[in-house]
């Protein structure tokens, strides 16, 4: 799964998956609505005694007739690579005139990033970014699992799934602290196109709070894969044109370092009342956050109990977020955002 999100972020139209036509179901029917066609060689019992090269070169040669895509991605999946497929022989063979990205990759590796790795070596190898690039993101990656390991979803041996805190009541004791002309800060730390959403909480926190709130985002488009890039560009634009001003933190994939340049901020430009994390609250150091009253969104059920265990006042999660963030190119509404809305108006 995290080697086929890359492909489509290096901008991969096809992707082939070279396995049973069960392998990733659910993600590759998301990444559809990214506009990526994911494909399947939809290897059986018969492929798996006699092999499935012959398929592999079909379903390629297909997908350039079907899609006349700019770049095609091949992954391997547990069957395929078990019984040693070669997809670089398949390749070949099948004589494409569009560049082929072979990912040899299964789901026996101990971190998810190492799909990550193997779709960005292959994209370094066809000259498609650069070594530079490549480096970047294995740091950035490898400081993403250890803010997980540290502080997030992998940070105990079991974390029990949670709704978090009533948006409700998180709201209106926001919009107290805002009425209060309490001083805020509004912090976007999100993870590539989950912006979407996390973006409209900071955008309702700026439309209320005005002068008294100061917003950060992590949406420099200078930087990251060619769909985070665009991505950024996209929110950043939208929140322009409702009058947001930002300083910039970061780029999309740069959540897991961004809140360096928060606490940074903070020391040179505090004290402040009240902070907003929309995103990726546990990677802002919660040492920078003391005496404030936090309020942090995220997506993740099972995040609910480390950040209220490191202090976070007000927790909440935006339910289903994922799904509805795939396929757009502007800002989606909140819940907690549609919240405080509401009961401003009353």
């Amino acid at each position: 799964m995290a080697s086929l999100y890359t492909l489509r972020d290096l901008g991969a139209d096809v992707v082939i998956l070279h396995g049973p036509s069960g392998c990733c179901f659910k993600h590759a029917r998301l990444l559809e609505e990214d506009g990526v066609h994911v494909l399947t060689t939809a290897l059986d019992e018969k492929g798996f005694v006699f092999g499935g090269q012959e398929q592999l070169v079909r379903v390629l040669r297909r997908a350039r007739e079907l899609f006349e895509p700019k770049m095609i991605a091949v992954t391997g999946t547990c069957s395929s690579m078990i019984i040693g497929e070669d997809l670089h022989q398949a390749v070949v063979q099948a004589g494409l005139d569009v560049p082929v990205l072979e990912v040899e990759v299964h789901a026996g590796y101990r971190d998810n990033t190492k799909g990550v790795i193997l779709a960005l070596e292959a994209a370094r190898d066809q000259g498609i970014i650069s070594q530079d690039e490549f480096d970047r993101q294995t740091t950035l990656l490898a400081r993403a699992t250890e803010v997980e390991r540290l502080y997030g979803a992998a940070s105990s041996e079991y974390l029990p799934p949670s709704r978090g805190d009533v948006k409700f009541t998180a709201a209106s004791r926001l919009l107290e602290l805002i009425r209060e002309g309490k001083r805020g800060l509004n912090i976007l730390n999100a993870k590539k196109e989950t912006a979407y959403m996390f973006a409209d909480i900071n955008l309702a926190v700026s439309e209320l709070g005005g002068k008294n709130v100061v917003t950060l985002a992590n949406l420099d488009s200078r930087v990251g894969l060619p769909k985070v890039r665009q991505d950024a560009r996209n929110i950043a634009q939208g929140l322009k044109e409702r009058g947001v001003a930002f300083e910039l933190i970061g780029g999309l994939d740069e959540y897991p370092v961004a809140g360096e340049a928060v606490a940074r901020f903070i020391e040179k430009n505090g004290p402040f009342d009240f902070a907003v994390i929309s995103g990726v609250p546990h990677a802002v150091p919660w040492s920078a956050l003391q005496g404030m009253e936090v309020f942090s969104v995220t997506n993740g059920p099972r995040q609910v109990k480390p950040l209220k265990e490191a202090g976070h006042q007000h927790v909440l999660v935006e339910l289903d977020l994922h799904p509805k963030t795939m396929g757009v190119n502007t800002i989606v509404e909140s819940e907690f955002g549609a919240t405080l809305r509401e009961i401003a108006r009353k």
